[in-house]
Order: structure tokens, then C-alpha cells, then sequence
């Protein structure tokens, strides 16, 4: 690091203030810069009370809206630029020169248009950063200050080994990173959107397209960055074989799961919309990740399941072919029912419930006669297995009570008889007694 260059830097960079500081045509710039300030700081909310009042009077996503919205936000450097502008053409009028004015104008204008470009993105942190970045090298280009600090950062460096690390380069990064991931993820969302909108795919190839899209372009970030900041990429390959070692040991699971979760989505046995049961877990699949997938319950719980589990257990997948589902309901009725009646009266009832399906149509079968009752099972088939099964079983059973009592048909419960014998005192011998 020079510090002699550094030095010689400052003392003239304060040289130059003091020389600026005695002249009376730069007194009066200064003093019309900060009058026009003051000015747009107190008149800034009416503009801002006008501009929201025209805003409530078009819809909300219209263009119309959104360009007030944005004025809005500016109205501060949108009147100190008014004034400044004015001001210069007072000062070019009369004569002397306006470079400061000139620059401030100069200034106000590239932090407009800075900010008009950025307010288009959605994410605003990075919106933030590069408006900040992009402004800072215009405000330095602008006073003709941007080769000097180049220099000043340059010299500004250390060795690290064979490699020279310097402020500039520490800088270049900086912004590049800044500036390379707001366009990547940017351009992330708009194709990641326009795949999801997309019918050719089904919705697993548009999850796997989505993240690979994802991936390669902040693969590509990276390495544009790297190489821009001056670090040689093969420098990674050590780096590259030790990470392969950690995956290996300790991100095993991390690994299994991301692998799983591309197996998934490239075979499309559980896809999102799909009803599936995983032990205890029964819901419907809402999203897919690279570690887990979401399933949302009956009872709005939502359960992440790593994609590894889904893999290697047994998985019930109730919409894996098809949507329809038959469930089986038992049903007991007493011995002195008239059981070809019942088991017709049961088939009608059920064809009545809403969610049961017409065709097939629901089949009721004797199975065999009990204990206590002669024992009948009823099948009928849904299409919206995401709804629920004990419900619909539910209300089927609701219909048959309903109609057994109408028809008098009994359903038995379990009977047992306990017979109490009297023994004769007399006839137990005393004997057999002790």
C-alpha cells in the first residue's frame, strides 16, 4: 500500500475545497442548492397529498396508478430538480459559470432515472442495492471524481500469497454481485412464472423445470462474478473434492433427500394435488421442495415430509391413476331381516348421498353371519378423495340409520345370557364340603 500516494490524494482533494470555498460565484450555486432544498422538503407532502388523491381515482393495477405511485416517491428530487433547473437557467442567463448547479442537476437526474429503472422490480432490497451502486458511480462520474477513486482504491491492496487482493477489485465484486444476482433472479422469476403458466407440462416437469432453471442461473452468477473479480476458477477444484468428501459424510441426508426429490419429480409418482398417506399422515400434496414436501391435512395441519421418507416407505397414493376411490362400509342387521330387501334399500340410500358415485354404482354383499347379526358390507366408490373419506363414509351410515328406522329394520347389538343355578344344600356332601 503507498502511503505517500494516499496522502498526496487527501492534501489535494483539500486544496481544492479550500479554493472553491473563497470563490463568491461558488458561494451563491451553494447557497441556491440549499435554498431549493429547503424548499422541496417542506413543499414535497402537498405534491405527494395531490399525486395520492389522482392516484385513488384509477384502479389499482392499472399503469396509470402504478406511474402516480412512483411520482410519488420521487416528488422530493422531482422539485429540488424543478429548482435547480430554473436556477441554471438564471445563472446561464446572467453569465457566470453554474458548474456546480450543472451538477447537482446532473446528480438529481441520474437518481431519478436510477430509480424509475429499479422501482420496476420486485424485490426491492435488491432494487435498493442497485439503485445505491448505480448512483454512486454516475454521482463520481459526474464530478469527475471516478478516475481518481479508482486509482485511490487500487492502491489501496494487499498480497495474500502469490495473489494481489485490492479495494478496486473488493469493490467490482461487490457491484457485479449486486448487480448480477438482481438480473438473475429477476429473470428467475419471469421464466419460472411463464413455466408454471405453461399446459404442456404437467405440474411435476414444471416443478423440475423451475428449479433447474433456478440453479443453472445462479451456477452462472457465480461464475461471472468470480471471473470478473479477478479469482482463478480452477483455484476450486481443491476446494471442489473437499466439498464432494463433506456431502459424502456429513450431507448425506441433505443430499438423499435433494436426490429424492428429483426422482419424484421425474417420475411423477407424487406430484402437488395429489392424495396421499404416508402412516399416519393422510392430506393432500401442496408443494414439492429439493429437501421435503408440504401436505396439508383435513385439519389444516401442515406436515413436511422429507423426500427421502416418500422414497423409501410405503406411500398410499389415493390420485395416483385415478381420482376415484372405493371405500368399504360394514353393516350388521339383525337375523330376522329380510336381507335381498336390506341389501337394496342399503344400495338406494347410498346413490342418495351427494359425493357417492353413480357409476360404478355402489354394490352391497353379504359377507357372512355373526354372532350377533348377519354381517353385510357396503361399497361405494368418490372421485374427490381431497375432500375426505370419514366423511362421506359418515353421512352414508347417517342415510342407512335413517332409513332402517323407517323401515323397521333392526340392528342388533351383543347379547349375553347369564344363567344363575340354585344348589341344594342337602345334596352337598359335608365331607366334599371341608
Amino acid at each position: 500500500m503507498n502511503v505517500d500516494k494516499i496522502r498526496e490524494f487527501l492534501e489535494q482533494s483539500w486544496k481544492h475545497v479550500l479554493d472553491l470555498g473563497s470563490d463568491i460565484n461558488v458561494i451563491a450555486q451553494l447557497l441556491a442548492v440549499i435554498a431549493g432544498l429547503a424548499v422541496a422538503y417542506f413543499t414535497q407532502a402537498r405534491l405527494q397529498a395531490a399525486l395520492t388523491a389522482l392516484h385513488d381515482r384509477f384502479p389499482a393495477r392499472s399503469p396509470f396508478a402504478r406511474a402516480l405511485e412512483t411520482l410519488s416517491l420521487l416528488a422530493f428530487p422531482l422539485i429540488w430538480l424543478t429548482i435547480e433547473f430554473t436556477v441554471l437557467a438564471v445563472f446561464q442567463g446572467v453569465g457566470p459559470p453554474s458548474h456546480i448547479v450543472s451538477a447537482i442537476c446532473s446528480l438529481l437526474s441520474a437518481w431519478i432515472v436510477i430509480n424509475v429503472v429499479t422501482s420496476l422490480a420486485e424485490n426491492k432490497i435488491w432494487a435498493r442495492l442497485v439503485a445505491v451502486c448505480a448512483w454512486t458511480i454516475a454521482a463520481l462520474n459526474i464530478l469527475g471524481l471516478l478516475a481518481p477513486t479508482l486509482g485511490f482504491l487500487e492502491n489501496l491492496a494487499f498480497n495474500l500469497g502469490d495473489t494481489r487482493i485490492s479495494m478496486l477489485g473488493v469493490a467490482k465484486a461487490g457491484v457485479a454481485a449486486i448487480i448480477v444476482f438482481w438480473i438473475t433472479f429477476g429473470l428467475s422469476r419471469f421464466i419460472e412464472a411463464r413455466i408454471y403458466k405453461s399446459r404442456a407440462l404437467t405440474p411435476s416437469v414444471q416443478v423440475l423445470t423451475a428449479k433447474l432453471v433456478r440453479v443453472g442461473l445462479i451456477s452462472a452468477a457465480v461464475l461471472i462474478i468470480l471471473s470478473n473479480s479477478g479469482i482463478n476458477i480452477t483455484a476450486f477444484a481443491v476446494f471442489s473434492g473437499a466439498l464432494g468428501v463433506g456431502i459424502g459424510f456429513g450431507l448425506q441426508k441433505i443430499v438423499s433427500n435433494l436426490i429424492s426429490g428429483i426422482i419424484l419429480l421425474l417420475d411423477r409418482s407424487i406430484k402437488p394435488g395429489d392424495v396421499i398417506e404416508v402412516g399416519d399422515t393422510y392430506g393432500r400434496v401442496n408443494a414439492m421442495g429439493a429437501r421435503y414436501a408440504s401436505v396439508i391435512t383435513r385439519d389444516a395441519m401442515e406436515y413436511l415430509i422429507p423426500n427421502e421418507d416418500l422414497i423409501t416407505q410405503q406411500v398410499i397414493n389415493w390420485s395416483y391413476s385415478s381420482k376415484n376411490v372405493r371405500l368399504r362400509v360394514p353393516i350388521g342387521v339383525a337375523y330376522d331381516s329380510d336381507i335381498p330387501k336390506t341389501i337394496a334399500l342399503v344400495e338406494a340410500t347410498a346413490k342418495e348421498v351427494p359425493r357417492v358415485l353413480s357409476n360404478p354404482a355402489p354394490r352391497c354383499l353379504m359377507r357372512g353371519f355373526g354372532d350377533s347379526a348377519i354381517d353385510l358390507e357396503l361399497r361405494f366408490w368418490i372421485a374427490d378423495p381431497e375432500d375426505g373419506c370419514r366423511n362421506v363414509t359418515s353421512d352414508v351410515l347417517v342415510e342407512i340409520w335413517r332409513i332402517f328406522k323407517q323401515e323397521g329394520i333392526g340392528i342388533p347389538f351383543p347379547q349375553r345370557d347369564v344363567r344363575v343355578e340354585m344348589v341344594n344344600p342337602v345334596s352337598v356332601n359335608p365331607t366334599e364340603a371341608r
